[in-house]
């Protein structure tokens, strides 16, 4: 077993054990991949103030997210697909994110359906949906959250059409998979993922095969999929959604500090700063570039929660310090599922806890509810450089 030390090794690892056409669809972004690129590249942006001779003893990350108790304020990302980089790839994630003391946001496009993952873990999870076309569909799914005991509900309000990836158009990567002959030769090289697949029955859609209308197998969910997102969404519909789920809600996918107010305005709990991992609009801001302008735009009127480009401890603590009170891991979880299944994701954490344990620590400040952005060097032109 080779030394894990950061994400990075999980990566190279998963890049190894992963059949190619599920490592592209993680390790990828829409047209060019310029807002994939700086999701992560902007946070090297950012310094961090060291600071010395400060007692460093008595270390906490616990927080809360939404009133819940977290670990560290880190979540795992809603990721579609999961249990097709591992077999049983969402129900491994969710274990590993409850032993660790963090929240698991299961997708609504997960392999795994939502009653998979309830019946194999003990404590609540979070469910993200698509704002859907189809009231019925809509209602139920949120009715099965509610009975699987979910927590929050996360609606992701950025994917009213698909951006185009153009890694996933050559892999043949859709709903479902198109397999091709490349694809199956390259899976065949992947015998420990082979192996895992074999040993499972969830290999479709869970949420939605058997579900959604029409949609009684595999070869039927082509059509529903392409007719199923609803490109007219305006916050009207969002209110519709609010008034199916009365429990905790976050909006996922804000960029801009017009959107973060009228999420305000329709109640959510919460909202993420999200460009949806550089996966949709090419060329938009980064979501830690963007983070500033929204958190002048909102305050503390909502909680700000940050996802797309985090892959450390460090990108946690920045994010925290320009005033986010919760992040969010996609691929860095997932590196870690499909390297060692369930043991890699709780590595992964284990990981970015480490790094923000001890950045936060060099950085004079013991409780990570407390980190401001005086811990940080910020370019002048950060975030307001724009005309």
């Amino acid at each position: 077993m080779p030394v894990i030390t950061c994400v990075e090794d999980l990566k190279r690892i998963y890049k190894r054990r992963a059949p190619r056409m599920f490592y592209d669809y993680a390790e990828s972004g829409s047209w060019t991949e310029q807002t994939f690129r700086e999701n992560t590249t902007d946070f090297q942006d950012i310094h961090l103030r060291q600071r010395v001779a400060i007692d460093m003893a008595g270390r906490s990350t616990k927080s809360r997210m939404i009133g819940q108790d977290v670990a560290m304020p880190v979540a795992l990302a809603p990721v579609g697909l999961t249990g097709m980089q591992c077999a049983d790839g969402e129900i491994k994630a969710a274990r590993a994110a409850e032993k660790f003391g963090v929240p698991y946001t299961l997708s609504t496009m997960s392999i795994c359906s939502i009653e998979d993952v309830a019946e194999n873990t003990s404590k609540p999870f979070w469910l993200q949906v698509y704002t859907l076309k189809d009231d019925d569909f809509m209602k139920r799914l949120f009715d099965r959250a509610k009975a699987a005991k979910c927590s929050a509900a996360v609606i992701t309000v950025d994917l009213q059409m698909l951006g185009q990836r153009h890694k996933d158009l050559k892999n043949g990567l859709s709903a479902p998979p198109k397999l091709t002959f490349k694809s199956v030769a390259n899976m065949m090289t992947k015998v420990q993922w082979g192996l895992g697949m074999l040993g499972t029955k969830r290999r479709f859609f869970g949420n939605i095969v058997g579900h959604a209308k029409g949609v009684a197998d595999a070869s039927s969910l082509t059509t529903w999929t392409a007719e199923a997102f609803d490109v007219s969404l305006d916050w009207d519909r969002i209110r519709e959604f609010r008034k199916m789920w009365d429990g905790p809600l976050i909006i996922k996918g804000i960029i801009d500090p017009r959107d973060a107010l009228e999420a305000l305005n329709v109640g959510a709990d919460a909202i993420i700063v999200s460009n949806h991992g550089g996966r949709q609009l090419d060329g938009a801001l980064s979501s830690i570039r963007a983070l500033p302008a929204i958190m002048d735009a909102v305050g503390d009127k909502i909680e700000v929660h940050l996802d797309s480009g985090i892959r450390s401890g460090q990108d946690v603590l920045k994010a925290l310090a320009l005033g986010a009170k919760g992040t969010y891991i996609g691929r860095a979880y997932v590196y870690g599922l499909g390297a060692m299944g369930e043991a890699g994701v709780t590595k992964a954490l284990e990981i970015i806890h480490k790094e923000l344990e001890v950045s936060m620590a060099l950085c004079g400040h013991t409780d990570v509810t407390k980190v401001d952005r005086d811990i940080l060097m910020i370019p002048r032109d950060f975030s307001d450089r724009w005309q």
